[in-house]
């Protein structure tokens, strides 16, 4: 007991060597994973802009393209500055979140504005992952004293959170207005296919028929 209160007392006082290289481990563990992250997010961009409907949404999407490449250049800064050398660690969490895109596009009628709302909530649920990754990243450059990084983590942080509020803002001005016009006209153009279920069994549910 006694050993791990001197643990305890040594790691809030920063003289826990032990606990520093734990930490830093940690550190490299995740600059890998959202350096992997990043550049999935690259191609997901792209494919997310090619499928929109309204140029300001494509335009969104390319815009954040273009900065989600200053942000693996940043990375590429923080591996040379920590002197190691530059590697992915594959992220089943982005994986998963990418899949969903896919799932939207591949499921909501190309040219609907419904498509250009459920792209805005995929493209979302992506950026809070990484708001949450590079948040977590940031605390541990700090703890580590990895001043560098820690002011390269920021600025990436700071842009991942206003690209979370433009696409709010978008959303909230007209997408999902007019994609809420767009079913009550058109009910059932959410969906890729407007056919009607011909299975007896199967019950359509909720107001929309979802």
């Amino acid at each position: 007991m006694a050993a791990l209160a001197d643990r305890i007392a040594s790691f809030f006082s920063g003289n826990d060597s032990t606990t520093d290289e734990g930490l830093r481990d940690l550190f490299i563990s995740e600059l890998k994973s959202v350096y992997y992250t990043e550049n999935q997010a690259v191609d997901a961009l792209g494919k997310q802009a090619k499928a929109s409907t309204t140029d300001e949404v494509r335009s969104a999407f390319l815009q954040h393209q273009e900065e989600s490449r200053t942000h693996v250049e940043r990375l590429e800064q923080i591996f040379k500055i920590i002197g190691i050398r530059t590697e992915e660690r594959v992220s089943e969490s982005i994986n998963g979140l990418i899949d969903d895109v896919e799932r939207i596009t591949s499921s909501t009628e190309s040219g609907s504005l419904t498509r250009d709302a459920g792209l805005i909530i995929g493209a979302q649920a992506i950026e809070h992952y990484e708001i949450a990754i590079y948040g977590s990243l940031l605390t541990l450059a700090r703890v580590l004293d990895f001043t560098q990084s820690a002011e390269l983590l920021e600025k990436t942080l700071a842009e991942e959170k206003e690209t979370d509020r433009r696409l709010t803002d978008l959303a909230e001005s007209f997408v999902n207005t007019r994609s809420k016009e767009e079913e009550d006209q058109h009910p059932g153009s959410h969906h890729a296919s407007r056919h009607p279920i011909v299975n007896a069994d199967v019950t359509a549910g909720g107001p929309l028929g979802i």
